[in-house]
């Protein structure tokens, strides 16, 4: 399954809630993930630029984007982000095929 991770921030509105009624919002993460039929790897509050960070294996990106589209309409998250993350033998792969592809190319006269 491919790997992703996303990104986040939490709203106002979320951490005005967060305070009142503290909850596991690893919790959280993984329903949304697993409803998609993905498999979360790990949750992080982060520091910086995003408040939180899920990476997760999921199978079909329309199921994760679907997931993050309904997150995103709860106006408790903004400003989220969906990267594809490779393995160190999936790079490795490309490049051997980006070598392959650089002897094909020619480039414009």
């Amino acid at each position: 399954m491919p790997t992703f991770i996303v990104t986040g921030c939490y709203t106002a509105a979320a951490l005005k809630g967060m305070i009142a009624n503290p909850s596991d919002r690893a919790e959280g993460a993984r329903s949304v993930v697993e409803s998609g039929g993905g498999k979360m790897l790990a949750y992080y509050a982060t520091t910086g630029a995003t408040d939180w960070m899920v990476i997760a294996d999921v199978s079909d990106v329309h199921d994760l984007l679907a997931s993050m589209m309904a997150v995103g309409a709860s106006g408790m998250v903004s400003n989220v982000q969906t990267v594809r993350a490779f393995t160190a033998e999936e790079l490795l792969e490309m490049q051997k095929r980006a070598g392959k592809a650089a002897q094909a190319y020619k480039a414009p006269a």
